[in-house]
């Protein structure tokens, strides 16, 4: 889906695959955070700047994709930030794939890891589904955040559903989406859901 993503251009066929590919992304870096990423802060020495590392390169396809979402189709920004986006995202894989779930693998027991399997995918079918790049990337604020932003982000993909499917009810849904978008917004900026974030995770 990455490679599509970087080879399509802006209109339906790519906002499709970018939606795709944000359901993957999202509950899945938040299910990290939430589960996996505080036990390898606990069990490795380095935890800390390891998972610092990560939250960083979370932190910014969250704000790229925030704004990426701001872009008109064809602003010339557009493909400077969508091709930003596919290297992050590799980087990100690469990171998690290579080094960070090898080194939790060796550090902890075959039953530890199942249960933090099933914490992990229990978290991931419950997460938000979306880009939100106020809320900390860290507990408590992440976990604080995580009821109200999944019940708004997944009526959102509902609601964009039938958008995309249904003419007669485009223009409603739409518009409702839009203003959950809104409520959304409105709720990561509790100052709550920022506790346990690092500054330096955040760019800007």
């Amino acid at each position: 889906m990455l490679q599509h993503l970087g080879t399509s251009s802006p209109g339906t066929e790519q906002e499709l695959v970018l939606k795709r590919i944000a359901r993957l992304v999202f509950p899945h870096a938040f299910a990290e955070e939430s589960v996996l990423w505080p036990e390898i802060r606990r069990e490795l020495p380095d935890g800390d700047a390891l998972t610092l590392r990560v939250e960083e390169e979370h932190q910014e396809v969250n704000e790229l994709w925030t704004e990426l979402e701001k872009l008109p189709l064809d602003a010339e920004r557009r493909q400077q930030v969508l091709d930003r986006l596919v290297e992050v995202l590799r980087e990100d894989v690469r990171d998690e794939e290579d080094e960070f779930l090898p080194r939790l693998q060796d550090a902890v027991d075959v039953r530890r890891l199942q249960v933090l399997g099933v914490a992990w995918e229990l978290v991931r079918r419950t997460a938000p589904t979306r880009p939100h790049p106020v809320v900390s990337r860290r507990p408590p604020g992440n976990a604080l955040a995580a009821l109200p932003l999944t019940v708004l982000d997944r009526t959102r993909d509902g609601l964009d559903t039938v958008a995309l499917r249904s003419q007669r009810w485009r223009g409603p849904a739409s518009r409702a989406s839009r203003g959950l978008a809104g409520a959304a917004g409105r709720v990561e900026r509790i100052g709550v859901l920022r506790r346990g974030e690092r500054p330096s995770t955040r760019s800007g």
